[in-house]
């Protein structure tokens, strides 16, 4: 393209000066050749002037006196009635420049210049008008390689651009030319760098949830079909198969959120559910996990509550904190509902160490851990709690309480004193 550039600008430059230079060249020695022609008739008029005056006053004319009239290069015939022809100067030999003048005495005054002069005026002009030609030439190729580099290397670097998106690396370069072209190809490349990493991001979020939220339901099905491997009785193979089923529906809706939060992270399908049949349901998931490890897990608070979002949600996010707990916390775990205002809330704490100082509010950013772990099951967590319109904080670090805030509605019951009593499962 440089040279495709520079080719075309000198050829523009080259047919200019071969339009006006030839045309200024044959005006200039057209000119040359006038103005000498018109100097010699100059000097013919001017010698006769002087001749005429001598003879009318009686005065000699002489070759010695007409000498110093005559310009020097040039050749003057004077012809007298009566006398001897007298000449000034060298006769010219070749092609001449000549004037004719007769005086009021008669005489002839023949005034002649070699036409060499005229050409080595006409050749001075050319070599003026050829280095001005020379220096246009130079200073457009140079022009011509300022402009193909502005041009080249702006393209270059929206071809590298664009191969960096082909080849997996969305970063935008934020790099403008000061060409209003080019400018725009940039801003459109950088919005669809933009836009390509967005989307990159999403898909390795959508990734690193979904392995993150299967593993739980996978695991707990996985732990009911050994149960139903291990034993011979029926009412128990029915009972874990019964589970298990439960497990695969539980699986099923975690797909299914995880592909409508993709879309759409706020698209949720709340509804009016009993809050206590959600704990039940976790209660009876992990207590094999939590005896297997000698700890306890149960449940205590406000009873018969109902809140309003989506039950799958909330079982993942309840699902999330307990596991946090089993992997990170010590003791028994407990699970304490409560209504604050027209919010009903779940508390999750344990008797472990807590939270480290360091971490502090940080436990809900993606990739932080305080130990060995993934680092996003609390990101998902509460991910999961606002798009269904709740909320997921941490009340204490030490010990932890995890509050799982979700709208309520009113209850369809007076409460009793049984309601208020603690319960362990």
């Amino acid at each position: 393209m440089r040279r495709r550039l520079i080719q075309s600008t000198l050829a523009v430059v080259l047919v200019v000066i071969a339009v006006f230079g030839v045309s200024l060249v044959i005006v200039e020695s057209r000119t040359i050749s006038s103005s000498a022609q018109e100097r010699v008739d100059s000097e013919a008029v001017r010698l006769v002037g002087i001749v005429d005056s001598r003879l009318l006053g009686k005065e000699d004319v002489t070759e010695e006196i007409l000498r110093e009239q005559v310009t020097q290069d040039r050749y003057a015939v004077i012809t007298i009635p009566g006398r001897p022809t007298i000449e000034v100067g060298t006769k010219p030999a070749g092609d001449v420049i000549r004037a004719e003048e007769r005086g009021e005495e008669g005489e002839l005054v023949r005034v002649e210049e070699p036409r060499s002069t005229v050409t080595r005026e006409v050749g001075r002009t050319l070599l003026i008008i050829g280095a001005v030609a020379l220096l246009a030439v130079i200073a457009a190729v140079l022009l011509a390689i300022r402009q193909a580099n502005r041009l080249a290397s702006p393209l270059t670097d929206l071809a590298e651009t664009a191969e960096r998106l082909g080849s997996g690396d969305p970063r935008p370069r934020h790099k403008r030319y000061g060409v209003q072209e080019l400018d725009r190809v940039a801003d459109v490349l950088d919005s669809s760098a933009e836009r390509i990493a967005r989307m990159l991001t999403a898909e390795r979020r959508l990734a690193a949830d979904a392995s993150h939220q299967l593993r739980t339901p996978l695991t707990a099905l996985s732990m009911r079909l050994e149960e139903i491997t291990l034993t011979d009785d029926p009412d128990t193979v029915k009972e874990e198969a019964t589970i298990a089923l439960t497990q695969v529906e539980r699986l099923t809706d975690v797909v299914e959120r995880l592909l409508t939060n993709s879309r759409d992270p706020r698209t949720g399908s709340a509804v009016s559910f009993d809050l206590d049949a959600v704990i039940q349901q976790q209660l009876a998931e992990w207590r094999p996990a939590y005896r297997g490890v000698g700890r306890a897990i149960v449940s205590s608070g406000k009873r018969h509550l109902e809140a309003v979002g989506t039950p799958g949600a909330v079982a993942q996010v309840l699902a999330a904190l307990i596991e946090n707990s089993l992997m990170h916390g010590g003791g028994t775990v407990a699970l304490r509902t409560r209504v604050i205002g027209n919010q009903a809330v779940i508390e999750v704490t344990d008797e472990g160490p807590g939270v480290p100082a360091d971490l502090g509010a940080r436990i809900f950013e993606r990739t932080i851990s305080g130990r060995n772990s993934t680092g996003i099951g609390l990101a998902v967590a509460r991910d999961l709690a606002e798009a269904d319109g709740g909320r997921l904080e941490m009340l204490q670090a030490q010990p932890p309480v995890f509050g799982l805030f979700l709208s309520r509605t009113p209850l369809k019951r007076p409460l009793t004193t049984d309601d208020e009593e603690p319960t362990v499962r």
